[in-house]
């Protein structure tokens, strides 16, 4: 789905009021703490954390390296210093975290201490076995460190998009439909039409076909949603989504 096709008119995440979302509540407070900031960042931190993981390993560390450095990374910005450069006028979390990343690393670089890096502190949770085989799936010939990053970002953010969407099928006793129909919110449909899926659920064609442009409709309103978490203005939400989709699409 191009983000060139969705209408800020119609969109209720980018209405006339931007509303509160996870990244403009830490911005809002800055270096400041808060218990409501230090919740908006873990949670974006934990569902994340994976395209910082995969950029670390792509700069030429171990496995073990990766892990120690990425979770020191988040143990830095949780419990350190690492929000004091937290202001509105740093935009996306995307941007910001790659950034604050990299700065991260040239100081570990420097330290070159055999101290373990976080003191084998956990501050996001994540399966390094998992990571490690989402790591080895990645393309060899995508050797840019932030290329993989942007790419491994924008897939990341549809997954969260998709794994909620099915979610919400599954809530309300559905997840067969749902099963059934979301090959279509791709271009790749692996040759299955309307006709086929109708008769799998039982459906008419034409019950197929509005399950369809309802499941596309709720898919956006669920992707600017999702957008707009990492965001700090309702300026950027359509900036990011054509960022994003120019970065798959490269």
């Amino acid at each position: 789905m191009h983000p060139d096709k969705v209408s800020s008119t119609q969109d209720p995440v980018i209405a006339a009021k931007f509303p509160p979302t996870l990244w403009s509540v830490v911005l809002k407070a800055g270096g400041e703490r808060s218990a409501q900031s230090q919740e908006a960042l873990a949670k974006l931190c934990d569902a994340y954390w994976y395209p910082l993981y995969a950029f670390v390993r792509r700069q030429g560390k171990s496995l073990h390296d990766a892990e120690d450095l990425t979770q020191g990374f988040f143990l830095h910005l949780f419990e350190k210093n690492g929000l004091d450069k937290v202001r509105p006028e740093k935009g996306r979390f995307r941007s910001f975290l790659l950034a604050s990343l990299k700065h991260f690393l040239a100081d570990e670089w420097e330290k070159s201490t055999a101290q373990k890096r976080g003191g084998g502190v956990s501050v996001v949770s994540f399966e390094v076995a998992n990571a490690e085989e989402r790591y080895r799936s990645e393309p060899v010939e995508q050797s840019d460190p932030e290329k993989l990053y942007e790419r491994r970002w924008a897939i990341t953010l549809l997954d969260r998009v998709l794994v909620r969407l099915e979610g919400e099928f599954a809530a309300a006793g559905r997840k067969d439909r749902f099963d059934q129909l979301h090959i279509f919110l791709s271009g790749d449909r692996e040759n299955v039409t309307y006709g086929e899926a109708a008769s799998r659920l039982g459906l008419t064609e034409g019950a197929v076909k509005i399950a369809v442009l309802r499941l596309r409709q709720r898919y956006r309103e669920l992707l600017l949603t999702e957008v707009a978490n990492t965001v700090a203005s309702e300026k950027e939400v359509k900036e990011e989504m054509r960022h994003l989709f120019a970065v798959l699409g490269a």
